[in-house]
């Protein structure tokens, strides 16, 4: 394995990083949209905010450790997806600012149709914001973004391919939040939200595998070369895939719960890395392959040790941040648990 194929295994780390916990996170505000009135949808949304309040900014600390590693092993396949997929990744990246602003704000606001607007905000955004990755990526797939940022900044991002996976980003995320808060409501010892969430969990699951089953389908037509791989070389990983989700939707089924999250969170992985090995070897098919977009070997070398030392002192600081959160450790969890 080269220095360039290391970088790549790299970047699909934190690529899958970032799908699971950023999926989540934006899941939780689509279910905050769909959740009702404030009356009605107070539970659901206590319980949500509960979830994600502790851990929702250092979440994206992947997206940005996604964007150094793109940019510095990279710099050329960066340079044409960022000029090719300008549009849908600024409207991804408004997204994540509204997002944010809305969910923090409305926690302090003092009128209610200033709550009410802000949590719009959040929820939407949460909506539009994995939409958006889902184009970019999609489009990148399909072989929309050439070497050298030759694509259209339109036509690349809104065809079948793009649109679909945006679609199934969006399902995507709605599952794997409705799984985790499954069991967020379990260990809260609120049964009635658990069946709330499982029934969401259900539904969303079913959605996401009908849309990856008819992804298939586009590829074949939109994006032959993925495609293959996707039936060839990467057949194992999109087998596991679906006994992974379904595995998971049986469990939800059976309402036992217990291993419904590493098994959810297989899914999404075995999928993302099923991509990586489809297109393999290219970073952009069919344009750019990954010995070729490749930095010189010394920058290579110097991101793969900061790499190994932002594993060594950022992942055990995310694994504390995480356990603490689920074991109701940390002092506003503690706070808002309080009558």
């Amino acid at each position: 394995m080269s220095e360039a194929d290391i970088a790549a295994a790299v970047l699909w780390i934190g690529v899958s990083a970032y799908a699971v916990l950023g999926g989540a996170d934006f899941g939780a505000g689509l279910w905050d949209l769909v959740a009702g009135g404030a009356e009605r949808g107070a539970r659901a949304r206590d319980l949500m905010d509960r979830a994600i309040t502790p851990v929702w900014e250092a979440n994206h600390t992947w997206l940005i450790f996604n964007l150094v590693v793109l940019w510095t092993a990279f710099p050329e396949a960066f340079g044409a997806i960022m000029t090719t997929l300008f549009v849908p990744l600024m409207l991804a990246a408004l997204g994540i600012v509204l997002r944010g602003s809305g969910f923090a704000f409305r926690h302090v606001a003092r009128r209610l149709e200033h709550r009410r607007l802000l949590g719009a905000t959040f929820a939407f955004s949460s909506l539009l914001t994995p939409f958006f990755m889902g184009t970019a990526a999609g489009a990148i797939a399909a072989g929309e973004v050439e070497a050298g940022g030759g694509g259209e900044q339109f036509g690349s991002w809104t065809g079948t391919t793009p649109l679909l996976v945006g679609a199934l980003f969006v399902a995507g995320s709605a599952f794997i939040a409705a799984v985790f808060l499954v069991r967020d409501a379990r260990r809260a010892g609120d049964e009635v939200l658990a069946g709330y969430f499982r029934r969401r969990a259900l539904a969303s699951g079913a959605l996401t595998g009908a849309l990856a089953a008819a992804g298939l389908v586009v590829l074949h037509s939109d994006a032959r070369f993925v495609y293959d791989g996707l039936t060839s070389e990467a057949l194992p990983l999109v087998v596991l895939s679906g006994v992974c989700g379904l595995a998971t939707l049986v469990l939800l089924i059976r309402d036992t719960p217990r291993f419904t999250r590493p098994l959810a969170v297989g899914a999404f992985v075995a999928v993302i890395w099923g991509w990586g090995a489809a297109q393999y070897p290219y970073l952009l098919p069919t344009s750019l392959k990954i010995d070729q977009a490749a930095a010189a070997s010394e920058t290579l070398v110097a991101l793969l040790i900061v790499f190994v030392a932002a594993v060594l002192l950022v992942v055990p600081s995310l694994a504390l941040l995480f356990s603490l959160h689920q074991r109701a450790l940390l002092g506003e969890g503690s706070e808002r648990d309080e009558p």
